[in-house]
């Protein structure tokens, strides 16, 4: 009889049975020593738990504000920021493109004011904070940093992340303002900034989330996300900076999906792949070779019909990240799929991360599924799929230009027409969707945002600006546009342009008038 062919979500295929005879030849390899493929820290969890955050934002700074402290009241460890639309592309709430968008998909920040709405109560020295913004990741890590001032923290003991990602705005996800070439100086400006003023901060979060939410598969997402690694450590490299100094504040962000035992391989493959990456590249630090890495569970993958099967989901894909070695965690709700989680949602996705960490026995030893003759020729199938796809990258010229050229995009669409095709014809079973569905009437409450957002934030800026000191804005703002044209580091007249309560959009209209826009 014909054996069944079954294929991962990567087109990997998956046989009846594997052995010893499928393990390729291998040195032993240990948790804390490079290659990592088995997790960066010699003890993992039973050190440390990863870190459980929950992304949350939206409305007005002050009612995030009131979700951000209850989600520490119910053990989060540290916040992450959802910003609306406006604000990742560099617009104020009274701009005309920002119509109908304040407050939408995450919170408004037009100015030093709302940072502070926004943090009311929350010692951000105590705090570890991930903020997923890209474009205007400067003005919001600036903003930050004045609001930090502003408590009195010590800067040297600051720590969160900014996505700060903009390569994969380009081939996967849109919200980019600046062409390519001067978007990377932002960054480097940031990562040379930070080395020398915010040690703890991790400087880029290098996401192949939302490339996997566009329809990549496990092994595109590794391979375009170490792809656009590279592309930032090289412009590091460029500016002079020291791979062993920037290299230990570089994160990556990841995407958990359904199918375990290859997500499992993505991420120790990703850990292996990068430290290789890293070491060739000139890194001898050990820490700055290690890949660390969020992970949020996937958006793409939950179902409008019968939403409760996504807390089932989420439970899987928080095994997925927990056995894959995560260093911190988003669970997303089960009503993601209908609209922004509402409190019961996010309160039940932080459980199943608790569950997982206090009950599933999962985190008592490092790297349990080590030594399956599954996950290892998986982990080691998947590195070889997703270096082919970097040497193609590399023939290409790198990152930049691949994603200059159309290729990831293109990519990235052919992998989710033919996974979309595989729901239509019924290859891929989604429970609810295309098998065992049931007629339901939708009782699952939705979380609404009032339209008059966007009257309240218009109405805050109008104060703003009657109360500013509008003479010193104009200066601090000429003196940016003149930094921006020449080789000066950016980012100390970013802080006090914030400080001045100069408003985010006038911030990133500056720099417009002197890179343009990205069309």
């Amino acid at each position: 009889m014909e054996e069944k062919k079954i294929y991962t979500d990567s087109n990997i295929p998956v046989k009846t049975l594997y052995t010893d005879a499928d393990l390729p030849p291998a040195e032993q390899e240990l948790p804390g020593k490079f290659p990592f493929t088995r997790g960066i820290q010699p003890d993992m969890y039973r050190g440390r738990l990863w870190t459980m955050r929950q992304y949350a934002g939206f409305s007005t700074a002050a009612e995030s504000n009131k979700r951000y402290h209850y989600l520490l009241s119910q053990g989060v460890m540290g916040l992450s920021v959802a910003f609306d639309l406006p604000t990742q592309i560099g617009y104020d709430s009274d701009h005309p493109l920002a119509e109908g968008e304040v407050g939408k998909v995450g919170v408004a920040i037009d100015s030093i004011e709302d940072m502070a709405e926004l943090f009311n109560g929350i010692r951000l020295e105590e705090v570890s904070t991930s903020m997923t913004i890209n474009a205007t990741a400067f003005i919001l890590l600036a903003l930050y940093v004045a609001q930090a001032k502003s408590q009195g923290a010590d800067l040297s003991k600051i720590s969160g992340t900014i996505q700060n990602d903009i390569l994969k705005e380009y081939a996967a996800r849109g919200t980019y303002r600046y062409p390519p070439k001067p978007s990377m100086r932002i960054i480097t400006d940031i990562f040379d900034w930070c080395a020398k003023e915010l040690p703890k901060w991790n400087t880029i979060s290098i996401s192949g989330y939302h490339i996997r939410e566009a329809g990549s598969t496990a092994a595109q997402e590794i391979a375009f996300t170490l792809s656009n690694g590279k592309a930032y450590v090289k412009a590091a490299l460029e500016k002079g900076l020291d791979i062993n100094v920037f290299g230990k504040r570089l994160s990556f962000f990841f995407n958990a999906h359904n199918n375990l035992f290859e997500e499992v391989a993505k991420f120790r493959a990703a850990r292996r792949m990068w430290a290789q990456i890293m070491k060739d590249l000139g890194a001898t630090d050990p820490k700055a070779q290690m890949l660390r890495f969020h992970t949020q569970t996937g958006g793409s993958t939950l179902t409008a019909q019968q939403p409760q099967n996504n807390i089932s989901r989420v439970t899987i894909q928080t095994l997925a990240a927990v056995l894959g070695g995560t260093q911190s965690l988003h669970t997303n709700g089960f009503d993601e799929a209908l609209s922004l989680p509402t409190e019961e949602a996010a309160r039940i996705a932080l459980r199943t991360q608790q569950i997982v960490a206090f009950e599933s026995g999962v985190t008592d030893t490092v790297d349990p599924l080590a030594g399956s003759y599954f996950v290892e020729t998986l982990t080691s199938e998947m590195e070889q799929k997703a270096q082919e796809l970097i040497d193609q990258i590399d023939s290409m010229g790198g990152s930049i230009a691949s994603i200059e050229e159309g290729f990831m995009q293109e990519a990235i669409a052919r992998s989710a027409y033919e996974y979309q095709q595989k729901i239509e014809t019924h290859q891929k079973i989604i429970v609810g969707v295309n098998r065992f569905q049931t007629e339901e009437v939708n009782t699952t409450p939705i979380l609404k945002i009032d339209d008059s957002i966007g009257i309240l934030q218009k109405q805050k800026l109008e104060q703003l600006r009657d109360n500013r000191d509008q003479a010193a804005c104009d200066r601090i703002l000429s003196g940016l546009r003149s930094k921006a044209s020449g080789t000066e580091n950016i980012m100390p007249s970013v802080i006090e342009a914030v400080e001045a309560k100069c408003t985010l959009g006038e911030i990133a209209g500056t720099l417009v008038e002197v890179f343009g826009e990205y069309q």
